[in-house]
């Protein structure tokens, strides 16, 4: 046979065991995480989520459940952590700006508070 068929043969043969190694024999197992495992550049990405949502809601309450999923720590000191690392990692001001109007909006709520604020 030539080079070029083998060539295509070992190809074909690497793909097969490829698949076959992913699916059968070591598949992907799914681990169920929680949110608060994220890496600080995602919890800040995650929290810009949710400063941009109550900027179009006006929701605080809202904002403060969406923050819990986070951990145990106050949702304010969420927030300051993700303001800090923003601007150390050089997120535009316009999403550093939505989380400290975020900030402000924490200090002013507390646990007993329904509604908008």
């Amino acid at each position: 046979m030539s080079r070029r068929v083998w060539f295509i043969v070992a190809i074909l043969a690497g793909i097969a065991l490829g698949l076959v190694y992913g699916w059968v024999i070591n598949p992907v197992q799914y681990v169920e995480t929680s949110p608060n495992t994220l890496r600080a550049d995602y919890k800040t990405d995650y929290i810009l989520m949710v400063a941009e949502a109550y900027r179009a809601e006006g929701d605080l309450t809202l904002a403060v459940r969406r923050l819990a999923i986070l951990g145990n720590m106050p949702p304010l000191d969420l927030v300051q952590q993700a303001i800090v690392f923003a601007g150390q990692s050089g997120f535009s001001p316009q999403d550093v700006d939505l989380m400290l109007k975020l900030s402000q909006g924490l200090k002013t709520w507390s646990p007993g508070t329904q509604g908008t604020q």
